[in-house]
């Protein structure tokens, strides 16, 4: 009945979708609260900034994490909500991932994407392809194995492995590089966050898929739509701190349920 109740709500357009880490496990990716999640300290933008050898370690752990995030591709249910917008149900996604798994068509990506690179001295934006290729030419001996990836993209690493890993600045300036994603403890840009708050009110459902609402630049979406009395509805395996908002929660696996969903009589979107 949930599945039933979940398509009829869906079928009548007007939904945007937030999507949070639940969504890409099945990619390979883990998340940081799923109920398979390991305890791990995401790296923070003061420490990235503010410490060298912090900014050493991050770059060699996510040199190896990037094996795993560079060559991960869309899962059952990335590739449901893709059909779910090409309908035009879904009018717009707004991810918290920074893995660029949705593709980028309709998509907000509001904690940005490990697939670019930032310098932090003068701008320049460049692809993080460009950015491994210097990186394996200036760490040809450095043969770290990887262990199990973080949510973050990057691996846990021996103080001696991190140590013998040779940083590169970047092209244009020779500047401080950082991954064109949104550290905890940075802001996100006001663009994005207004970009997402107009396309949650000019919605008619608010779909929440794989987050557990713990942060509050997600959540913040979900009570603006309960706020303006938009339904929202939630599908993540295990609770959320926006249940009390939700018209509708399903507790389920979103590679399982998703594809269901898009085949489901009241939609008969799979070709």
């Amino acid at each position: 009945m949930t599945l039933q109740t979940l398509a009829e709500l869906v079928a009548g357009g007007g939904v945007a979708v937030l999507s949070g880490a639940g969504l890409s496990t099945e990619s390979g990716i883990p998340d940081y609260r799923g109920p398979n999640a390991r305890k791990v300290t995401p790296m923070t933008y003061q420490a990235f900034v503010g410490d060298p050898l912090a900014r050493r370690r991050y770059w060699a752990r996510s040199y190896v994490g990037w094996r795993t995030i560079g060559t991960a591709r869309p899962n059952a249910g990335h590739r449901a909500v893709r059909q779910l917008q090409d309908s035009g149900l879904v009018e717009g996604v707004i991810t918290q991932n920074v893995d660029g798994l949705h593709g980028s068509a309709g998509v907000i990506e509001l904690h940005g994407n490990l697939a670019r690179v930032i310098c932090l001295d003068c701008g320049d934006v460049s692809r993080r392809e460009a950015l491994d290729q210097r990186l394996r030419e200036a760490n040809a001996d450095f043969d770290a194995l990887p262990g199990v990836i973080n949510p973050d993209g990057d691996v846990t690493l021996a103080d001696e492995e991190v140590e013998r890993f040779r940083m590169v600045g970047c092209v244009v300036c020779k500047g401080t590089l950082k991954p064109d994603v949104v550290f905890f403890g940075e802001t996100v840009p006001r663009e994005r966050v207004q970009a997402s708050f107009g396309l949650v009110e000019r919605s008619r459902l608010l779909l929440v898929l794989g987050s557990s609402l713990h942060v509050m630049s997600g959540r913040r979406f979900v009570l603006r739509a309960a706020k303006l009395g938009i339904p929202v509805a939630i599908v993540n395996q295990g609770p959320t701190r926006g249940d009390h908002c939700a018209s509708l929660i399903i507790d389920a696996q979103l590679g399982t349920i998703l594809p269901q969903l898009v085949r489901a009589p009241t939609l008969a979107l799979a070709s």
